[in-house]
């Protein structure tokens, strides 16, 4: 009898991996989700005891990244590497056994993945550390931000990242709200997020990015969604179902 094939998927949002397990169920309903992790520090210990076939790895994971998961493990695996970023999808992703899923996960594109992977059982052992070494001299750094520019009617004003504590969405314009008084920018929320320190702020709505540090309280509202509450402001914010995991621990 065949050993079903087996697989890892490491990705710190929950929503995310919920989608990719449900695609995979869909498209490859034979393979075995073995682990699910949320930190790559867990990762690199469910794959040494679990020796997965196949390993769904987010580049950029709490403890370790998804390159240096791949990089640490002994056992064989083939690899696919997650990632928000265009950036990281570079030539060397198609290289040997390694390909890469870029966010939002597209069916058409699992579909080309799982076809791949499909051919290329069983694994084979793959010496990942030049490759990576290569992959990771073609990533480009992120700039965090430092300084925004933005305007208040005709003045324009620079406001240090550390007085933020708001990126909300309006029409075509982004508030950026302190602890004090608010200005306008042209540059979308998507655009921001991979600029911004994961952990000092969160997005808790496709419309709003908070700073952590500035949440006063969290609490549901009659219907029970969540409400954020932040220092300085009156009106509190809406919690998505998307990001509600964020706040299980409160």
């Amino acid at each position: 009898m065949i050993a079903p094939t087996t697989a890892l998927i490491a990705e710190d949002e929950e929503p995310q991996r919920t989608e990719l397990r449900g695609m995979l169920a869909r498209l490859w309903p034979e393979l075995v989700i073995v682990a699910e992790c949320d930190n790559g520090i867990s990762a690199l210990d469910v794959w040494t005891s679990e020796k997965p076939d196949v390993a769904f790895l987010d580049i950029r994971m709490p403890g370790l990244g998804g390159l240096e998961v791949a990089r640490q493990a002994v056992s064989p695996a083939q690899v696919v590497f997650i990632t928000a970023h265009d950036e990281f999808a570079v030539k060397a992703f198609d290289a040997g056994a390694i390909d890469y899923l870029l966010k939002p996960i597209r069916s058409d594109r699992l579909i080309e993945t799982v076809a791949r992977l499909r051919s290329r059982q069983p694994a084979t052992q793959v010496d990942f550390t030049a490759l990576i070494d290569s992959l990771a001299g073609r990533l480009k750094p992120v700039e965090m931000i430092t300084w925004i520019t933005a305007s208040i009617g005709d003045t324009l004003r620079m406001i240090h990242i550390g007085d933020v504590i708001l990126f909300q969405s309006e029409d075509k314009y982004t508030r950026v709200a302190t602890a004090t008084d608010s200005a306008y920018i042209r540059t979308p929320l998507k655009d921001l997020i991979p600029k911004l320190d994961p952990e000092a702020f969160w997005r808790v709505h496709r419309n709003a990015i908070v700073r952590v540090s500035a949440i006063r309280q969290v609490k549901p509202d009659g219907d029970g969604r969540l409400l954020v509450w932040l220092h300085g402001m009156t009106e509190p914010l809406r919690v998505s179902d998307a990001f509600r995991h964020r706040f299980r621990a409160m």
